[in-house]
């Protein structure tokens, strides 16, 4: 196996961890990973929830609240609309029991059994036929063109939350909230449920704060060289929608000849250090003119005691935002840094209702694999931390029952392979309404028995998926030669709707190519689609249109309904599209390493980055600040030299298939696990031998405590 590690220039090592407080070792990795934006790194350093970006940002979202917000002052009976999978169970449940707890008139629902995906005109005709008014979508929503206007002749209004890929024609629905809609949103990758948590962060603002829908103006007047510089930001919830700079040279101009009369008409205006800012308005214009502005400077330094009594050019060299942004701050920056900050911190915008709401975006990231980059690390972080402490109902019971509680980290991973496959379960077995349940539940005693069925349910979706792959996978390998070798299809009858993602998941793993796998019912067909080697599926998509009855997904992962009629024409398509399909070419396996790691730095201990008065391993500080680990953000490769090998176990259920190895650092004995390499002992390493060892760092909880070991991925002994 190829070992890679991308050489660095040190001056850029260096002037990295300068300018962003962090160590070499660690600015090392940043740069080898490509991670080199101010706006990128501060998500691998800052574990603050302040550094979440303003819901308000995204495109629909203050039309949503509004439409929200007057569906509560007339009692209008709303209806929550999610997806079956993990993702839209968590967001149903998330904005469900918020609108709950603000008395809200709510139910919720979800395609139920063979009902196909996203909104449906029956469920829109079900909800208006029982008096309802409001339906919002969640994880869903934005394709449903149809459905929203059947809703609209019903007098129901929508309110569409989703993520997935808009189309060229969209509804028209009271509000639409995608991250991926044009707009000033400058991350996209969002989750279904990170979309509803934005939304209900939102509404949470909007019902608490005093300045929810206020006109604020943030005013900064500074010397330059012989003139004087106005700055001005034009704030509403939160979010900078505009600015306004004016240069003066005092005595030359009038402020009536400035745009700032107007700019600053019927705005609330707000300042640092009035004596200060009035004086500097009078050198521009004269005695004759009066602003009217309040000082902030007081209030903020009651809630934030360390900016008491230092001015804005001060603040900018300190500002922790601030040194993320590309030019780096300036005082006008400062200045709406602060009083988001003060709000925020005043209104207690991050409480323990909001880590609640947390660990389901969390989950909801982590099953649809979001990229764990931007504002998805911190969802992920603070949620999987929020889960670890205090587990919401539902979520409490399921932990106990995969056996996953206590007082033990969790990681991204690990909630991945043990977690989000047993809710998921519900939504592939045709109950989707169970895990829904299970979170809602107002007793201990029908939580327990729902996450009994729920877990069973995952027994017997495990044993369907091996059963039904016996026979794709050998169908689909002879499907090959009629797709050019660049696709795989199967087609199977009766198969559960919600397996045939896992079955073409299981095929373009097994195949390397994009793979089909469709259930055949009657006269309907169902399909997934899932892609491999970069290949775009909605190309494919847009090509097929004509063909479906409703189709949608993301680039990789996809699903579509047909009319059976229309099967052999979708096979005669694909061939020709798969003719002159393009696929990234499938390389050998190379390990990119993060960092070579010196012995001495292996037994390295510093302040633990958690626990004030603890020491903990450097190389376990460096693992936590660059989790989770994920889509995008791989586990770090480290290589070291030099370690010998000074004991041997095998391991293994089934089989002793595993091996354990001591590894001696010359300070410190690491133990070491090494996957199916058992036949490896005595002919490429053995007891006694000295090796270059390319490692993952991993924790191992047993007993109580943590045990940090290393996961071998290659080795090398030293001739």
């Amino acid at each position: 196996m190829e070992w890679h590690k991308s050489e660095l220039a040190p001056d850029d090592v260096k002037a990295l961890a300068e300018k962003y407080g962090c160590d070499l070792l660690c600015a090392s990795i940043l740069l080898r990973r490509g991670i080199t934006a101010g706006e990128e790194i501060r998500y691998y350093l800052e574990n603050d929830l302040r550094h979440l970006r303003n819901p308000y940002d995204i495109s629909g979202m203050e039309d949503a609240v509004e439409r929200i917000l007057a569906a509560k002052e007339e009692g209008e009976k709303v209806m929550v609309f999610g997806d079956r999978d993990v993702d839209g169970i968590t967001g149903t449940v998330l904005l469900t029991s918020f609108l709950r707890r603000c008395g809200f008139d709510v139910r919720w629902r979800l395609p139920m059994g063979d009902e196909p995906y996203g909104l449906t005109v029956k469920a829109v005709e079900d909800f208006a036929a029982d008096y309802g008014t409001l339906i919002i979508t969640v994880d869903c929503g934005i394709s449903n063109r149809e459905e929203i206007a059947r809703a609209a002749e019903l007098g129901v209004g929508v309110v569409v939350t989703d993520h997935h890929n808009p189309p060229e024609l969209l509804p028209d629905a009271d509000a639409l909230v995608n991250p991926k809609l044009p707009g000033r949103y400058p991350f996209r990758q969002l989750c279904g449920c990170a979309v509803a948590y934005k939304l209900v962060s939102a509404l949470r603002f909007a019902m608490k704060s005093e300045v929810y829908g206020q006109p604020i103006c943030l005013l900064n007047v500074r010397p330059s060289n012989e003139a004087l510089i106005i700055e001005i930001a034009k704030l509403r919830n939160l979010t900078v929608i505009d600015t306004l700079t004016e240069t003066i040279v005092p005595g030359m101009v009038s402020i009536a000849d400035t745009r700032l009369p107007v700019f600053l008409s019927g705005q609330q205006i707000l300042c640092w250090d009035l004596p200060v800012q009035q004086k500097l308005l009078v050198q521009a214009f004269g005695k004759g003119v009066e602003i009217l502005m309040l000082d902030m400077a007081a209030e903020i330094g009651k809630a934030i005691p360390q900016v008491t009594g230092k001015s804005l050019f001060r603040l900018k060299e300190l500002s922790k935002i601030g040194r993320y942004s590309g030019q780096g701050p300036g005082e006008l920056d400062v200045l709406a840094n602060l009083f988001v900050s003060f709000i925020q911190k005043k209104e207690g915008h991050f409480n323990e209702e909001d880590g609640a709401d947390l660990q389901l975006a969390a989950l909801g990231t982590i099953a649809d694999i979001m990229p764990l980059r931007d504002e998805n690390r911190l969802i992920v972080r603070k949620g999987i931390e929020a889960l670890v402490q205090k587990p919401r109902p539902g979520l409490s019971e399921l932990l106990f029952k995969q056996d996953l509680t206590g007082p033990r980290p969790l990681s991204a991973e690990e909630i991945s392979w043990q977690l989000t496959p047993v809710i998921n379960a519900a939504g592939r077995m045709g109950h989707a309404e169970k895990a829904v349940s299970l979170f809602l539940g107002e007793t201990a005693e029908e939580r327990d028995t729902l996450a009994l069925e729920i877990t069973a349910m995952n027994s017997e979706r495990k044993r369907l998926v091996e059963e039904i792959c016996r026979h794709a996978e050998p169908e689909a390998h002879k499907s090959l030669p009629a797709f050019s070798e660049n696709m795989a299809v199967f087609a199977g009858e009766g198969i559960l709707p919600g397996l045939t993602g896992l079955v073409a998941n299981r095929l373009a793993d097994r195949f390397n190519v994009p793979s089909l796998a469709v259930t055949i019912t009657g006269e309907e067909i169902k399909g997934s689609l899932r892609s491999v080697r970069e290949y775009d599926l909605s190309f494919l998509l847009e090509q097929c249109a004509d063909l479906f009855l409703r189709y949608g997904g993301h680039d990789f992962a996809a699903g579509f309904s047909m009319e059976r009629a229309n099967w052999d024409a979708l096979l005669d398509r694909l061939k020709n599209i798969t003719a002159n399909m393009e696929l990234k070419e499938a390389k050998e396996e190379a390990l990119e390493i993060d960092a070579e790691i010196p012995l001495s730095y292996l037994s390295r201990l510093e302040d633990d980055a958690k626990v004030r008065g603890k020491k903990e391993l450097y190389l376990i500080n460096l693992l936590d600040r660059f989790e989770p680990f994920g889509e995008k953000n791989r586990p770090l490769l480290f290589l070291s030299r030099g370690l010998k090998i000074t004991d041997i176990i095998l391991m293994g259920k089934d089989g002793l298939k595993h091996v354990k190895l001591t590894l001696d650092s010359g300070q410190l004995k690491w133990p070491a696990i090494y996957w199916n390499a058992a036949d490896r002992i005595k002919v490429d390493f053995d007891k006694g031998d000295t090796i270059d060892l390319v490692y993952a760092v991993s924790k191992n909880w047993f007993n109580g405590g943590i045990t940090p070991q290393l996961i071998v991925k290659d080795l090398r002994v030293q001739k």
